[in-house]
């Protein structure tokens, strides 16, 4: 790169902008491989200056816990800045140019992170720190990250022999590949599978807003008429629950259940890749297969414990689930149904809850703006507990027109960090929800936090306000609580801030912000009629409480089945991994062998487009959110016990866990907040499954 070009790429200098945000508006394609090669090179020259650790007299200098690990900490600032944009917009603004870039950069980065954890000079000057760690005098946050470099560069397989840490570089590489090249075709084939409806009579059901919505999608995709049905990631689509046409709902479902299977963006043979090489990376490192190496590092401990916890669960949720199978037939018996498929379960089921407990989610929808709920129930709920303001700040840029941005302070006039939304579903977008970190708070390093809450919501027709479903909202509130975990971080190590917590516990939080939705002060404040502002009636909340628990055997069959197969692809040898050769058939028989394969509750995500394992990071890793939730359920109770939506309550919760991060151990923190471990009682009566010891 020429010195011109070095002046002009502005990942190459600190933003200038409030909060260190990135100044999207002069960032450029162009700009982002070559601000990547420079941040690697920087980050290069960066660790071997630590490792030739030399004093001011030129001497080689003892490795200090401050010329060691205080400098690796501050490494890699460059290469920060340009990944942590790049990566927030390979998943919700992609295009043909970025998943070029994506596709090139993904191996670089893959032999960057093992040129570094692999770094023999480096690990040794760690090591020796590491040894004589009780002699340094460190403080509790320092003493852990210590420790946490020394594990991470182990578990990295910097105690390999030189020929199977090449092998190590080689698997790596390829997995970045394979990743990239999943999520890719996923992305693709979602689109592709959206439903183009030409006949409006097949749209009976629907509300008039949501038949808005479809024609809007309609003419963004290109379609000159009709509407369009896309789909969300998961394999159940909400719209089943409304549409009165059943070939038009089996045929949306189908769609759904056979991303990836075969057609022009095939999944399976990169699913069978990535299964074989993490099996034998697990091996080279030490562990019999993927899953025990991921949760080794996980507060489970160990694989079988997953696996327990989610097979305990598996009896009850199946029995639930036959239940309101019964009560479903013989609706859809009166509609001359003689036997009910999959995709008439959401239809039926919402029937159901109308019929039985007078819920009506159309009904419920007028009473649910999405303006009103960030405004008036996410923001408030935070308000109330955190003592945090909101003020919207319409003057800084985004990588989208659709990004919006908020200042958060304290009531005192601290300044937080900055908060955003990405809402808007669009073809250039993954599907799902999730919480992207642009800029990590370090005292270390003067950095204030910057996150990004990202959905997929059905964009409304111009001039027409967004109705919300109950799950829509309990989203916003689920993702909030990741954007509050990294807002409220108080750490002094960007390794350890905000969500940088074991994947078994990032969830909890998150979990937790959920129970706000349903809190009758912040309730009241949102759930209000779009035109006429009146409340929600008292008979459709009642209903709605009523109904709450109805559905769970549903829920959880679906959530464990997802979860049990995720267990079934990593638990694979390297021997067993290889014998596989047929996708489709490997997942019917682990869901049989789990007791999950169940007629009319297929998996949550099915292998072909299960995302979170395949092309992101939860891998072996997706019963994160039911073990988490054992905490949720707990904390739920510990509100509920001592007074539920108020300051103190709040203040205390942030302290000793949001605040924390990954500073200091999770379950430690969370028997410091509680008083004691977490009982699983609270869970099992929230999903039905109390019989389940």
């Amino acid at each position: 790169m020429t010195s011109s070009e070095a002046a002009e790429n502005p990942f190459l200098h600190p933003s200038e902008l409030p909060f260190g945000l990135p100044d999207t508006d002069r960032i450029r394609d162009e700009h982002y491989l070559p601000a990547f090669e420079a941040g690697m090179a920087e980050q290069r020259a960066e660790v071997a200056a630590i490792v030739e650790g030399r004093a001011a007299s030129g001497e080689p200098a003892e490795p200090t816990f401050e010329n060691t690990i205080v400098e690796l900490e501050r490494s890699g600032a460059t290469l920060n800045r340009v990944a942590a944009l790049f990566f927030a917009r390979v998943s919700a603004d992609t295009s043909p140019a970025v998943q070029e870039i994506e596709e090139t950069v993904a191996p670089l980065l893959s032999a960057h992170g093992d040129a570094i954890s692999l770094d023999p000079g480096l690990f040794a000057r760690i090591d020796a720190l590491h040894a004589r760690r009780d002699e340094l005098d460190l403080d509790p946050e320092s003493l852990r990250l210590l420790e946490r470099h020394h594990r991470d560069m182990v578990r990295a397989g910097a105690q390999l022999s030189a020929a199977d840490q090449q092998r190590l570089r080689e698997l790596n590489g390829e997995l970045s590949t394979l990743s990239t090249r999943f999520g890719s075709a996923l992305l693709a084939g979602a689109n592709d599978a959206a439903v183009h409806v030409t006949d409006r009579n097949r749209l009976e059901g629907l509300s008039d807003d949501a038949v808005s919505s479809a024609a809007a999608a309609a003419t963004d995709r290109g379609y000159p008429d009709g509407w369009l049905l896309t789909l969300v990631l998961p394999t159940a689509q909400p719209v089943l629950a409304s549409l009165a046409d059943r070939s038009l709902r089996e045929e949306l479902f189908r769609a759904s259940v056979t991303r990836g299977d075969g057609g022009t963006h095939d999944t399976r043979e990169t699913i069978l890749a990535i299964v074989r090489l993490r099996a034998e990376r697990a091996r080279l490192l030490g562990y019999p297969d993927h899953a025990s190496y991921v949760i080794d590092d996980a507060t489970a401990g160990t694989a079988a414990a997953a696996r327990e916890m989610l097979e305990s669960l598996v009896p009850a949720a199946v029995a639930n689930a036959d239940r309101e199978a019964e009560g479903l037939r013989e609706l859809a018996a009166a509609d001359g149904i003689d036997e009910l498929a999959p995709w008439d379960w959401a239809f039926y089921a919402d029937r159901y809850r109308r019929e039985h407990f007078s819920v009506n989610d159309t009904a419920l929808r007028p009473y649910l703006e999405l303006e009103r709920v960030i405004r008036d129930g996410v923001f408030r709920a935070a308000e109330l507990l955190y003592g945090v303001r909101f003020a919207e700040r319409t003057d800084l840029p985004a990588y989208h027109p659709d990004v919006r941005w908020w200042e958060v302070r304290t009531d005192d006039g601290e300044v937080l960090g900055l908060f955003g939304t990405d809402l808007w579903a669009r073809p250039s977008k993954r599907g799902g929800a999730w919480m992207n970190s642009l800029v990590d708070q370090s005292s270390l390093l003067g950095t204030t936090p910057v996150v990004l809450n990202t959905l997929n919501l059905n964009r409304p027709p111009a001039g027409e306000p967004a109705l919300l479903t109950l799950d829509e909202v309990r989203t916003l509130f689920h993702e909030f609580g990741h954007a509050l975990h990294g807002l409220f971080s108080a750490v002094r190590y960007p390794t350890f801030s905000g969500t940088a917590v074991p994947r078994d516990f990032v969830e909890f939080p998150s979990q937790v912000n959920e129970m706000w939705m349903e809190d009758p002060e912040i309730l009241a404040s949102f759930a209000r009629h779009h035109v006429t502002g009146e409340p929600l009636p008292a008979e459709l909340l009642s209903a709605w409480q009523a109904a709450r628990g109805y559905g769970e055997g549903f829920d959880t069959t679906e959530y464990l089945a997802a979860s049990l197969l995720d267990q079934a692809w990593h638990a694979l040898s390297p021997e067993e991994a290889a014998e596989v050769d047929d996708v489709i058939a490997f997942e019917r028989a682990a869901l049989e062998r789990a007791g999950v394969a169940h007629p009319l509750v297929p998996p949550r995500y099915r292998t072909t487009y299960f995302n979170h394992v395949f092309g992101s990071g939860y891998a072996a890793a997706y019963y994160s959110y039911i073990w988490a939730e054992v905490l949720d359920a707990d904390t739920v109770s510990w509100f509920a016990e001592n007074g539920g939506l108020n300051r103190d309550n709040g203040d205390r919760f942030r302290r000793e866990l949001l605040s924390r991060g990954g500073a200091v151990d999770p379950m430690a923190a969370y028997r410091t907040f509680r008083g004691r471990d977490p009982e699983i009682t609270p869970l099992l009566e929230r999903r039905g499954l109390a019989a389940v010891s």
